[in-house]
């Protein structure tokens, strides 16, 4: 697979490999037995920060794309369709052959499947309710989609008003008004759940799309400073990056230290917590957007893991952990097995997702650029 290095950007890179492989790690705890101690709480913590990262790191690429759609006079509904149909070609191709193959997998091992299977095919599975066991880590994807939607239609709707604001500053009030509105949406759950625990709050909150869009709208936030305000972008990412990294410690080790859990601190956990959390990751982005390369022998396989990290998201857990398990399950193991385990785990996850990419991800995508396409919303 030939990589043009120069036309990524390796900060991004970093933070999509970072995310995938923090998401991997919390799964693959499950290969252990269980246990309750340091290593496995910080474990269930990297599987909620990862797919946070990807989050606001979905919001700042999508926003700079959608930004600059918006602010051109040509700017139409067309526009808006060519923008859902080029994403759409990244990410539904993946989801529903993962899809399938869970339907498939689940026939085979005899689960039972959940009663509203079909909504799994329209990503309402956890729009406003706990979302089943079954194929789990798609929780997120619901979340993407609809805020790939609700943003580009809204900047389109508003133009009926014919409003004499002019379009940057237009992009910077309906993303505000997104943010707001998720917020809100959050403040209402807290005072219908005050006294949840964080297993109820994990399946019920974090995981229900009404409650998470505005994750990736910080970083469309982010992606909007970064254009129309340059100087102030470059100038202050070394203190945004310190910024956000001592949210984010605060946040993830600190607060647990103190012991602020949910059972006393319901607003903070219902209300606060994922929006900072976000901020902080978002915070980053000044300096990760400018940091283009690096040696190759860290520059090679962080961008490799990053272009896999979707397949990687998709197969690591329902297909690759759960077959593993199945076939050679793990309770009689020594520790030095399970460690072997747990190697063979990663590599066949790596090696599986690699070929994902090159025979189906990548070809699906490039499908986006094609001159059929590209003539339809011309």
């Amino acid at each position: 697979m030939k990589i043009d290095y120069e036309k990524r950007i390796f900060g991004l890179d970093i933070m999509r490999a970072v995310a995938i492989l923090l998401v991997v790690a919390s799964h693959a705890v499950w290969i252990f037995p269980p246990a309750k101690n340091v290593l496995t709480d910080l474990m269930s913590i990297a599987g909620v920060l990862g797919v946070e990262i990807f989050f606001v790191l979905s919001g700042f690429l999508i926003g700079r794309l959608i930004y600059r759609l918006f602010v051109n006079d040509d700017f139409n509904f067309k526009s808006v369709s060519y923008f859902w149909v080029r994403r759409w070609f990244r990410t539904l191709p993946n989801y529903y052959l993962i899809l399938l193959f869970n339907l498939v997998l689940a026939l085979f091992l005899g689960t039972v499947l959940p009663d509203h299977v079909w909504q799994y095919a329209f990503f309402i599975q956890n729009f406003a309710w706990e979302m089943p066991l079954f194929f789990g880590e798609s929780w997120s994807l619901p979340i993407e989609e609809f805020a790939y939607i609700i943003g580009p239609l809204l900047l389109y709707l508003v133009l009926f008003f014919k409003l004499k604001i002019n379009r940057s500053r237009l992009f910077f009030y309906v993303t505000g008004v997104i943010l707001l509105f998720f917020f809100i949406t959050k403040v209402f759950y807290n005072t219908s759940h005050p006294n949840a625990n964080m297993i109820f709050w994990n399946v019920n909150l974090k995981a229900v799309t009404i409650y998470r869009i505005d994750a990736i709208y910080y970083g469309v936030l982010a992606a909007y400073v970064s254009i129309n305000w340059v100087s102030f972008w470059k100038r202050y990412r070394y203190l945004f990056l310190i910024l956000g990294g001592l949210m984010f410690l605060g946040l993830n080790f600190v607060v647990p230290m103190k012991q602020i859990f949910i059972e006393s601190h319901p607003f903070f956990w219902n209300v606060l917590y994922l929006p900072i959390n976000s901020i902080a990751i978002a915070f980053t982005l000044p300096f990760l957007s400018q940091l283009k390369s690096a040696p190759k022998f860290i520059l090679i396989p962080v961008t490799l893991i990053s272009l896999i990290s979707y397949s990687m998201y998709l197969i690591h857990y329902s297909v690759v952990m759960q077959l593993m398990k199945h076939f050679f399950p793990t309770e009689a193991l020594s520790t030095s097995t399970l460690t072997i385990y747990l190697t063979i785990y990663i590599v066949v996850t790596i090696m599986l997702s690699y070929i994902l990419y090159i025979l189906f991800e990548r070809p699906m995508t490039n499908l986006r650029d094609s001159d059929r396409i590209k003539n339809h919303f011309k």
